[in-house]
């Protein structure tokens, strides 16, 4: 939701820093001097540092994954009056031999809103799962989602992939319980180690969510250093009508569109949305990607 030259190390967005402005003087009748503006808590921006220090750390062969023109940053003046405030969206790609897309979009709206929605999707000459973060901030609390997004439902591909994560996962829902009601057309894309909670407080989201989020990537990018190419023809075949589905489904259904409608116009959000976040169908359309056979 991209990337600087190719073999070059990530680009470590720094956190933001604040400066309180200075006090003004009492008036001579003695009134209350106006009071400085609150800092907005950058929330996010910790966890995608981690997130490139590890990439960097554990992908030797990670390079830039072209991010389209228009899509690397787009702001907007949102809102009225004392609710006005600038929106950023910042987006950061990458890729490796055997992760097709690492992308990331990273979204700024002050108290009103922060999101960081980070997804790595394997090649379609491996089985690994999607990983998958969703992380949403609100006036009214957080939206946290985290997975290893299924290919299959077959005991085997559980025993592999979700087995392995099930104490993980049960440590952190410990402090990070269920979020309630959850579409149930989506239910088949998600694993059972998918962390889905609400948290009311910041403190949750920078302690607990950070630790969950840090447990399971590194978990991720160990079945990514273990992964072997798959050569069956079957196989490969069913790895790609599975993950065109995911992509399909995340595409028509990305909750992130209206937000984005909103800010950036249609035309803006549908090519971002297609030609960026949820691309494999396109590139493989144009040619630009050659899926395995």
């Amino acid at each position: 939701m991209a990337p600087s030259a190719f073999a070059t190390p990530l680009f470590l967005k720094s956190s933001h820093s604040f400066s309180n402005p200075g006090r003004c003087r009492m008036t001579a009748t003695g009134a209350n001097p106006p009071k400085a503006p609150t800092p907005v808590k950058d929330i996010y921006t910790p966890f995608w540092n981690y997130a490139t220090s590890v990439l960097n750390a554990r992908l030797p062969d990670l390079k830039a994954y072209p991010i389209p023109d228009g899509f690397e940053h787009k702001e907007a003046m949102v809102g009225k009056g004392k609710r006005a405030g600038l929106v950023t969206t910042d987006s950061y790609a990458y890729c490796t031999p055997k992760l097709r897309q690492i992308r990331t979009a990273h979204v700024q709206g002050g108290t009103q809103l922060q999101v960081l929605n980070f997804v790595m999707f394997p090649g379609m000459q491996y089985d690994l799962p999607f990983f998958g973060a969703d992380l949403v901030t609100l006036p009214g609390g957080h939206l946290i989602a985290l997975d290893m997004q299924p290919l299959f439902h077959t005991d085997d591909y559980r025993a592999k992939y979700s087995k392995p994560l099930e104490e993980t996962f049960k440590s952190h829902q410990l402090n990070l319980p269920w979020g309630g009601d959850f579409p149930e057309e989506a239910a088949r894309f998600f694993s059972p180690n998918f962390l889905w909670s609400r948290p009311s407080e910041d403190e949750v989201v920078e302690t607990h969510v950070f630790g969950a989020f840090k447990d399971y990537l590194n978990k991720y990018l160990d079945f990514v250093e273990q992964a072997e190419p798959v050569t069956d023809t079957e196989s490969l075949a069913k790895i790609k009508e599975s993950q065109i589905a995911y992509l399909k489904y995340r595409a028509e259904k990305d909750p992130a569109r209206g937000m984005f409608l909103r800010f950036y116009g249609e035309e803006w959000t549908e090519e971002y949305i297609h030609g960026f976040l949820f691309d494999l169908e396109r590139k493989i359309e144009t040619g630009e990607y050659e899926p395995p056979s």
